[in-house]
């Protein structure tokens, strides 16, 4: 909640003139010169050429149409002779091709595209230089094969700290630009401190790793980060991002989806355990079609629960194969990096896939139930987790649950034969529900033989009415312990999976997307683009009640020569630890996705990634050891001038802490940060003006104590119709779909959390408790501590010299006590810019 405060003016200027810097730094970034393609040298097909043909032209001439015999998706058509026995395009000859004539012209009947915004002068430049210097068509980079690149030859081999450096640097080179120098050991560890653990670094870390001036110092500090607990939970984040983790529904309602947090436990200790990326693969899609499978396979199988789920659609049949549909797009966003779910009501409009491709993916996952089947019992996805303790819960349950049930028959018994002939043929208005609606088939026989296993009140004052007074007390006594008896065991560990329909659907292909239109049958297959094999499950034993298919699409996805599984993690783990990834659409590897900067490095990584077991760790080490990591984020005119995007990496870009980062942060620094691991999701406090927003105010948010709300961010409770503000405002993904790379922006509301915000105010209150304790009543001392737990460094003498100015205005002249004045400077330290960003 943010609320008024006297001084905010005061702090306002403050954080203002702290941030100062980095705002004349943003300025000057911002205003740098755009270098653009200005000779044949500087134009890529890929890059340049190809999004223009594929947002101007791939609608009327691209894999779904052929307008006058001409495609202009691949390099076949694009140079093949049109109906009209044309060819557009006439290498080396840019005046004499039609494609110019007609983007050119300003005769609107004859100008391309006919509709939409004609091409910009630069796209129009673009393509005269590219056909003039010959027309160069490659193929696109991600759908041919993983090449192993030759690590390059550079001039300055003293840089080279592993091969990563020499692909780096071989680019600078050929633009006579150099790297920026290396960042200091403290910016170095803080860095890497929060790229694996999202934490910030302890003093005695820091401490010791100064002192280290041996060759393996860095080493040292990788590997110590790599086992840590805390990595798990800080990569698990990047993953459920992309699988659009949440523990709801969505839709108006945003039900509960009951333990979905064990597949975020899965998958946090999947990481720690550095399972190999294969095997992860292969579990979350098929585990539960694996020989003796395992509890957290069967967990892992919660991937595919984890989507939206309409509870109340005005069209079931339309909502079952949007689950479908939601299941296809994210598998191939996220494992290939395709956007396979654009072919659902035609062939894609940009990619060579087909919408045959689509339907033949959606195959393999017809077997898979609705997450509600049958009406709203979304509780038959699960499964009971075997367990030692939970082992001997459910084994007395279910026996108390067997004898219950035996004692309530025996009174069904009893009544049966008490019952008169006349009443067990019953009337059809007897057998007429509420609304006048026919009783299930299984209610009218319940009646009729008058059984309660379908526990309906009928049966029961039936049965209660045919008894003596004494067996009708205890016939309706162990009801209620039969319903005491069902809560407990909702109790017992359950785990949220995927269940399978032992008949599948036959999977049509539907026109325009329309599943009340089927039209030709399609069987599990994968994309033509990569051959079109039918999906058959091939080894010596099929698994029981499946048709194992999704092991078959599995067995592709992760075969080391797919050409894009290895390369779409490398490029993710590469994302992670420089900003962005050598792709930087992490989700589309497709022709509308941003090519590579470095598609050679992007190979030799996910080479590396394989012949390395599939671990991460092992990458993330190889990485972070490179010169390439360690350089600093420092400026340089030249470097800024021909490179503003930094697509060269030629320094290490700075970044802002996500809102977990923070939030963890800050109870770190006041030492309240509880570092329990797993379990059930945790609720911060939201005020009750963000809960009216619901449409039944609070429902499904807990309270949880200081101690619980003081556990990492990864264990709040994610609702996705009710984000925590304070995640909200920086940037805490939409959770209805996949998110590949996080937004990062820059906007008031962030300022007004940190200086006003509920949340804020009480961390800067700890914070100056801990201080206190440490410096007692120095003033002094105490900014000096204030800094040093806070900004890890010493403070300066002009800082504390201001600091202090700062504490005695607070008191002269608003009437704060020594305390309350220390408050608020605490909160300032909190919205530094040295603190909210990792250099």
């Amino acid at each position: 909640m943010i609320r008024h405060h006297q001084h905010f003016p005061r702090l306002l200027q403050i954080t203002f003139q702290l941030s100062a810097k980095f705002c004349v730094w943003l300025s000057l970034l911002v205003a740098a010169p755009i270098a653009c393609a200005a000779d044949a040298t500087a134009i890529d097909f890929q890059r340049d050429v190809q999004p223009i043909l594929a947002r101007k032209c791939y609608s009327c001439h691209g894999p779904g149409h052929a307008e006058s015999g001409l495609r202009l998706h691949n390099r076949e058509g694009a140079f093949a002779e049109t109906e009209s026995g044309i060819k557009v395009i006439l290498p080396g000859k840019a005046k004499d091709s039609e494609l110019l004539k007609r983007v050119t012209s300003i005769d609107g009947d004859v100008r391309m595209p006919p509709t939409g915004k004609p091409l910009t002068e630069k796209e129009i430049t673009t393509l005269k230089t590219w056909i003039d210097a010959g027309a160069q068509w490659d193929e696109h980079w991600a759908f041919g094969p993983r090449a192993t690149p030759e690590v390059p030859k550079v001039q300055n081999q003293a840089w080279v700290a592993n091969p990563i450096d020499a692909f780096i640097l071989s680019k600078l080179e050929a633009r006579k630009l150099t790297p920026a120098p290396s960042a200091t050991k403290t910016a170095w560890l803080r860095r890497a401190t929060y790229d694996l653990l999202g934490l910030p670094p302890k003093q005695s870390e820091i401490n010791e790793f100064l002192a280290d001036n041996s060759p393996q110092a860095y080493e040292r500090v990788v590997d110590r980060l790599l086992a840590s607990p805390h990595y798990g939970e800080r990569w698990g984040r990047h993953w459920l991002d992309i699988v659009r983790f949440a523990e709801t529904n969505s839709f108006e309602r945003d039900g509960l989806k009951p333990n979905a947090w064990r597949y975020r436990d899965y998958v946090i200790r999947s990481l720690n355990d550095d399972k190999p990326y294969d095997l992860f693969v292969r579990e979350q899609l098929h585990g539960d079609e694996m020989p003796e499978h395992t509890p957290d396979q069967l967990i892992a199988t919660g991937y595919y629960r984890l989507g939206l789920w309409d509870d109340e659609p005005a069209d079931r049949v339309q909502a079952r194969y949007d689950e479908l549909d939601d299941i296809v797009g994210n598998v191939s966003q996220v494992f290939l990096g395709l956007t396979v779910n654009c072919a659902r009501c035609h062939d894609h409009k940009i990619d060579p896939i087909t919408q045959k491709d689509y339907y033949s993916m959606m195959a393999a996952f017809h077997e898979i139930t609705s997450y509600g089947s049958n009406g709203d019992q979304p509780g038959q996805s699960q499964f009971v987790v075997p367990g030692p303790d939970n082992a001997q819960n459910i084994a007395s349950w279910e026996a108390e649950l067997k004898d219950l049930r035996e004692k309530i028959a025996s009174y069904e018994e009893i009544a049966r034969q008490r019952q008169p002939e006349s009443e067990k043929q019953l009337s059809e208005k007897e057998l007429v529900g509420k609304k006048g609606k026919q009783l299930p088939p299984k209610e009218v026989q319940a009646l009729r033989e008058l059984r309660s296993d379908a526990r309906d009140k009928r049966v029961r004052d039936r049965v209660a009415n045919l008894l003596e007074k004494p067996d009708r007390e205890r016939y309706l006594a162990h009801f209620k312990d039969h319903e005491e008896l069902e809560r407990r065991g909702a109790n017992i560990a359950r785990a949220l999976a995927v269940t399978t329909i032992k008949n599948p659907p036959k999977t049509h292909i539907f026109g325009r997307g329309n599943p009340h239109v089927p039209g030709a049958e399609v069987e599990a297959a994968i994309p033509s683009l990569f051959g079109g094999k039918k999906l058959e499950f091939t080894a010596a034993k099929k698994p029981e009640k499946t048709t194992g298919q999704r092991t078959a699409l599995a067995d592709w996805i992760v075969d080391p020569n797919n050409r894009l599984t290895a390369r779409v993690i490398a490029n993710r783990i590469w994302q992670h630890h420089f900003g962005r990834g050598i792709v930087r659409s992490p989700n589309n590897f497709g022709m509308l996705g941003t090519p590579p900067t470095h598609p050679e490095l992007l190979d030799w990584l996910a080479g590396e990634l394989i012949n390395g077991g599939w671990r991460f760790k092992s990458l993330h080490r190889t990485i972070m050891l490179s010169n390439a990591y360690r350089m600093s984020s420092e400026a340089n005119p030249a470097a800024l001038a021909s490179d503003p995007d930094n697509d060269l990496f030629w320094r290490f870009d700075l970044r802002r802490l996500s809102g977990e980062e923070l939030r963890d942060t800050l109870y770190t620094i006041t030492g309240e940060f509880n570092p329990e691991m797993f379990g059930p999701g945790i609720y911060p406090t939201i005020s009750k003006e963000v809960l009216a927003g619901q449409s039944v105010p609070g429902k499904g948010w807990g309270k949880s104590d200081a101690k619980e709300q003081a556990r990492r961010s990864i264990y709040i409770h994610v609702k996705r119709s009710l984000v925590t503000p304070l995640l909200s405002t920086f940037d805490f993904p939409e959770t209805d779909s996949s998110c590949d790379a996080r937004f990062v922006t820059t906007q008031p509301g962030q300022m007004l959390s940190l200086m006003n915000g509920e949340f804020a105010h009480e961390r800067a209150a700890k914070l100056a408790e801990r201080v206190q304790n440490q410096a007692s009543d120095d003033p002094a001392k105490q900014l000096r501590a204030a800094i040093r737990i806070t900004l890890l460094r010493d403070a300066t003498d002009d800082e504390v010299k201001r600091g202090l100015t700062f504490m005695q205005e607070l008191r002269d002249k608003h009437s704060q006590t020594l305390s309350q004045a220390l408050h608020l400077y605490c909160l300032s330290l909190l919205n530094r810019n040295e603190l909210l960003y990792v250099d």
